[in-house]
């Protein structure tokens, strides 16, 4: 009988599943009773593998459209039972707060880039733990859950995405040691992400270098540099602010630290410009804190609130630009897998939600379209 095929499976990995002449069931590394069947269609459903009278038996749990692989983990390990010994009790459930110093963080904490950790402990220390760190794993209610999350979305939704999710793998780490049945977070859906289609249009770029190039005083000069980095790089705000010396290596950046890892981007001629103007002080940093150079600058750059309510801009958040880049790339003739090289993606599907054009070149591009149409149609155009 051939080796089961396993990989961790998640939504991006589940999707690139694609289907063969004969079904298949691919099995996830993290909780090997849970696995995702491929019918020659393309349909796509997870299933549980479990122990039955003289060998094994699959339940299915459904298509993988209305279920993520997240709450499928969770499921899987909910309904999974484990035979356990007469006698033996089931272990105590430990407060949260405990089981997450320990346990938690001693199995997957290790495992995370510095980036992650930091952003986790801000999330812990913030919202988890103040709600829930207290009560036993087993005390923790779904509908509490529910409010908690919902709260935190009035005020920052994405945020929420990120805690919630943080929290169900928590929580599913606690069904795997036998400490709760179910996932308080069960069945609580993400928030949407807003639809990704602000970009600034050529006169709104010409205007905002205009604003920048305006600017005076060495803190407001930097971050005007900052800024133009973005727009010309593509970069996340965190690889430009924090970017070092050691990083800049003749017409690339070498980035030793990304959400996605160790990167390299390719530099145009103006963004050299603007990184060899830099004065190269005693700092690691190319934009040093004006208090502390040993320290990059802090993230916020209060000079891009004032710049955009200048430009008449105040819809665009620093990220834009990056879609900017993306978008005006696209729009130039830049193939859209040569696009997600540039802005460090890790698929194409990630940079399609970029790549977005406007209103206005939708509609020229309509126009050019039904003249060269008409022309045809009235024997103008070429043979």
């Amino acid at each position: 009988m051939p080796a089961r095929e396993r990989r961790k499976l998640s939504d991006a990995a589940i999707a690139r599943l694609r289907p063969r002449a004969r079904e298949y069931t691919v099995w996830d590394r993290e909780v090997p009773s849970l696995g995702v069947r491929v019918r020659p269609t393309g349909g796509k459903s997870y299933v549980l593998l479990c122990s039955a009278a003289g060998g094994s038996t699959r339940i299915a749990l459904g298509p993988v459209d209305i279920m993520s692989a997240v709450d499928a983990r969770g499921e899987c390990l909910a309904r999974h039972t484990r035979p356990e010994p007469v006698g033996t009790a089931a272990p105590i459930a430990p407060l949260l707060r405990d089981f997450v110093e320990g346990e938690w963080m001693e199995a997957h904490f290790g495992r995370y880039r510095p980036a992650t950790k930091t952003g986790y402990r801000s999330l812990l220390a913030g919202r988890i733990l103040p709600a829930f760190g207290s009560k036993p794993l087993d005390r923790i209610a779904p509908a509490r859950v529910r409010e908690w999350f919902d709260d935190y979305s009035r005020t920052a939704p994405t945020n929420a995405n990120r805690a919630l999710k943080l929290l169900r793998q928590i929580m599913n780490f606690a069904i795997a040691r036998g400490y709760v049945q179910s996932n308080p977070t069960r069945g609580i859906a993400q928030n949407r992400r807003p639809p990704l289609t602000r970009f600034l249009s050529r006169e709104e770029i010409a205007r905002l270098h205009r604003a920048l190039d305006g600017q005076t005083g060495e803190s407001n000069r930097q971050q005007a540099d900052i800024v133009r980095l973005l727009l010309l790089t593509g970069c996340r705000k965190s690889e430009i602010v924090r970017l070092r010396w050691s990083e800049v290596q003749g017409d690339m950046l070498v980035l030793a630290e990304s959400k996605t890892g160790p990167r390299k981007v390719p530099l145009n001629a103006q963004a050299q410009r603007i990184l060899e103007r830099q004065p190269r002080e005693d700092s690691a940093f190319v934009f040093p804190s004006p208090l502390d150079p040993s320290r990059p600058r802090s993230r916020e750059l209060s000079l891009w609130h004032r710049v955009r309510r200048q430009v008449g801009i105040q819809d665009v958040r620093l990220h834009d630009l990056r879609h900017t880049h993306a978008s005006h790339a696209v729009m130039n003739g830049v193939p859209v897998p040569v696009v997600s090289r540039l802005l460090g993606h890790s698929s194409v599907g990630m940079t399609l939600r970029y790549a977005h054009l406007g209103d206005r070149e939708i509609e020229q591009a309509a126009e050019r379209t039904g003249l060269a149409i008409d022309a045809i149609m009235n024997g103008h155009g070429r043979p």
